[in-house]
């Protein structure tokens, strides 16, 4: 059925000011918003899903619950840092007249500090997320404009290996060091493999089940 005439002419005059680039930096900031919300919760829900029903002790409701604030969080804190941040970098651009590198840092800078500036699990993570991004990038950066010199080899398997020699270094003797979530994985990785009672709780279940 064909939307009546009203509906038409309204989304006609909503499209053709979605099309303005006189507003083109306000909507940006709008869309970049709610691309922000969409895209924290379909990355945090799953994983709040499988590892609070893993890992978390409570009630479905308490789990539920859980899972549900951790994705609120996510997306709450990323869809707020995007619009900070296409803000800032389009008001540093229209003062200066043009756009430098120096607005995505500065504006990052900021939105990062106001928004992930809080020390929760969730901001944690994200950060040490980008992190480990930053961290390859920077070399493959550095290597780019000639400052590291290029490796004659793959580097990746000397790499690699340091990362699982330190982190099982620390998990067996500076556990408390580590974030609580890889505590909880390396526990049901390393520790609860050690232990058993009979087939149940060696092959079908980590843990033996409670007697009813």
């Amino acid at each position: 059925m064909a939307a009546p005439p009203q509906l038409r002419t309204l989304l006609f005059a909503v499209n053709a000011f979605l099309r303005k680039r006189r507003y083109h930096a306000a909507l940006a900031m709008l869309k970049g918003f709610r691309n922000g919300v969409v895209y924290g919760a379909k990355i945090r829900a799953p994983h709040a899903l499988v590892m609070t029903f893993l890992f978390r002790s409570g009630s479905l409701r308490e789990k539920l619950r859980a899972i549900l604030q951790a994705t609120y969080t996510h997306s709450w804190n990323l869809a707020r840092f995007v619009f900070l941040y296409k803000g800032l970098c389009a008001l540093q651009s229209h003062v200066q007249g043009k756009t430098y590198q120096a607005h995505s840092f500065v504006s990052a800078f900021i939105g990062g500090l106001l928004v992930f500036g809080n020390n929760n699990n969730i901001n944690s993570q994200i950060s040490m997320y980008l992190l480990s991004r930053v961290l390859f990038a920077l070399c493959r950066l550095g290597v780019e404009k000639g400052f590291i010199p290029e490796p004659r080899s793959d580097p990746f398997p000397w790499f690699t290996a340091l990362v699982w020699g330190v982190i099982l270094w620390l998990f067996e003797y500076h556990r408390p060091t580590l974030q609580p979530s890889l505590q909880s994985s390396m526990t049901y990785l390393y520790e609860d493999s050690n232990v058993w009672h009979d087939l149940s709780d060696f092959l079908i279940y980590n843990k033996s089940q409670p007697s009813k």
